[in-house]
């Protein structure tokens, strides 16, 4: 399944082409963690875990800011 047909809680996931990288941002509203491991990002949120499916890359970058997680893949 790609990363942009998922959801994390009632939030979509929105796919942001650029020349040199791939994002996926979704507002969770709420704050929480995203920790990347191998070709899946694992983000919590107050007690409830969602892994997602990430394209597979070199250099991934994830973090949440004020709510809104974004997935950066790089190549």
């Amino acid at each position: 399944m790609e990363l942009s047909e998922q959801t994390v809680g009632d939030a979509a996931i929105r796919r942001l082409e650029y020349e040199d990288a791939t994002t996926f941002a979704a507002d969770l509203g709420v704050s929480g963690t995203v920790d990347v491991v191998g070709d899946t990002a694992i983000v919590v949120t107050d007690e409830t875990q969602y892994d997602l499916s990430i394209p597979e890359s070199d250099t991934v970058t994830a973090f949440i800011n004020n709510g809104v997680l974004t997935i950066e893949v790089k190549g």
